[in-house]
């Protein structure tokens, strides 16, 4: 060893040793004729025997965790890719260039694999590492860095207590299993624990895991797959503050709107606008969500299903509400119908003081009759007579007709009694209508939330 660096040291004229020759990486470039010149390197695939496949080992972290878009279903993950593979016109001993292990070089002078994956949506937007590097033992290797727009089918059914499992799916576009054999160079509990470490960011998410999944080719003409799946569960404080606490709220206030008295107009209207409240909610709900799912997400039966209720409430509100104006009616007409009894009454009255010459009283005035001149003359035994029945007969008359009256009268005020008939059976459907309420929406809210959680 010694002896070789030394017959590799030049010296000057002056006896002053300068650098040993063949210690550049031009020279390992010239040693294995990697020019740009020479494209043999980069159009076919690096094996001496066609036969022989290439074996390429990837390796996939999870950076950052950039945006998940549920309306979209598209998932932006920020990704470490390392390839590597051996390529078989590449090698030299490493004591022959002064220890030199590692070459870097422009990506274009070699062969790469053609890796895509299948759930990519969108280019690639980060810019591309422009260098591979080659080791002295054939290996070559090609680090980069991704921020993936891929396509990821989401599950809303738990929103916004779920967890989302998006998968990233790397093969080779033309080379089948018999030219190029894809591998992961890690496992699932590596890639895991290497991804937290170097997690800067995670959004609006928490990263669990990255399972590693190798699917090798069924046959010869198909391809290798590796499926890295990335697990993730979603922060769910902010949708509680700004989306199910609100609606809840609205609920509560629905709940309130009972002890309101129903003979204005103001529990209608409260309801109305408590019911629109919740309907603006729902139009930011659908902004979220996306058009397509497979079931009907929780948090949309939540808010449906609150909504059903308040209009099921508002209902019941005008039918009491109704049935409050039906009396109301009642009474109106029954007390139009008393003050004409009334007045009917009081002018028989007049007319009965006013024949018979008696006094009486009418706004406040005193009248008197005066006698008649008949009263005043001395009369025969069977003219009295005649007058006493005379006057019997009318008396007879006017206590019929006062009989009459009196009857109307008693009836009127029997029918004023069942006045009150229509308020109390508003009262009493009000009261078990609110039971009814207050036990759906308890027996709602604790089935949806058991399955939520």
């Amino acid at each position: 060893m010694f002896a070789a660096f030394v017959s590799l040291l030049v010296f000057s004229a002056d006896g002053v040793t300068s650098e040993p020759t063949g210690c550049s990486y031009q020279d390992v470039l010239n040693h294995l004729n990697l020019t740009r010149t020479n494209e043999l390197f980069s159009m076919t695939r690096p094996v001496r025997y066609y036969k022989r496949p290439t074996h390429v080992s990837l390796e996939v972290l999870l950076y950052a965790i950039l945006n998940v878009v549920e309306k979209e279903q598209k998932f932006v993950p920020y990704v470490w890719t390392v390839t590597s593979w051996h390529n078989e016109y590449i090698s030299w001993d490493p004591q022959k260039f002064c220890g030199i292990n590692n070459v870097s070089l422009p990506v274009g002078i070699l062969w790469k694999p053609d890796l895509t994956i299948e759930e990519m949506a969108e280019k690639d937007k980060a810019p591309p590492n422009v260098y591979l590097t080659i080791r002295s033992d054939g290996l070559v290797e090609v680090t980069n860095d991704q921020v993936l727009f891929s396509m990821c089918r989401m599950n809303i059914y738990r929103f916004p207590f779920d967890t989302q499992r998006c998968n990233l799916s790397f093969k080779s576009i033309i080379h089948s299993s018999k030219d190029m054999r894809l591998e992961p160079s890690n496992n699932s509990s590596q890639a895991t624990e290497w991804s937290r470490d170097l997690m800067p960011t995670q959004y609006e998410w928490i990263f669990l895991n990255l399972n590693v999944t190798s699917i090798k080719a069924s046959s010869p003409d198909h391809q290798d797959v590796i499926v890295y799946t990335i697990s993730m569960r979603r922060k769910p404080i902010l949708y509680i503050i700004n989306f199910l606490l609100p609606v809840f709220f609205f609920l509560a206030l629905d709940l309130a709107s009972f002890f309101i008295s129903d003979s204005g107009g103001e529990k209608l209207s409260f309801k109305v606008t408590v019911m629109l409240a919740v309907t603006v909610l729902q139009l930011i709900l659908n902004e979220i969500l996306p058009s397509s799912s497979n079931s009907i997400p929780l948090i949309a039966v939540y808010c449906i299903g609150i909504f059903a209720l308040m209009l099921l409430s508002l209902l019941e509100t005008i039918l009491v509400m109704h049935l409050l104006e039906k009396d109301n009616k009642s009474d109106s007409d029954h007390a139009d119908a008393d003050g004409d009894g009334r007045s009917d009454e009081r002018n028989m009255q007049t007319g009965f003081h006013k024949q018979h010459g008696e006094a009486w009283t009418q706004g406040g005035v005193f009248y008197s009759m005066p006698e008649t001149p008949t009263e005043l003359m001395p009369l025969t035994k069977e003219a009295q007579s005649g007058a006493l029945c005379q006057t019997l007969e009318k008396l007879s008359g006017e206590l019929r007709q006062m009989e009459k009256t009196l009857t109307v009268l008693l009836n009127g005020r029997n029918e004023k009694d069942k006045l009150g008939y229509w308020t109390q059976v508003a009262a009493r459907v009000n009261r078990i209508f609110f039971i009814f309420y207050l036990t759906v929406v308890s027996l709602f809210l604790t089935i949806l939330f058991s399955k939520w959680t």
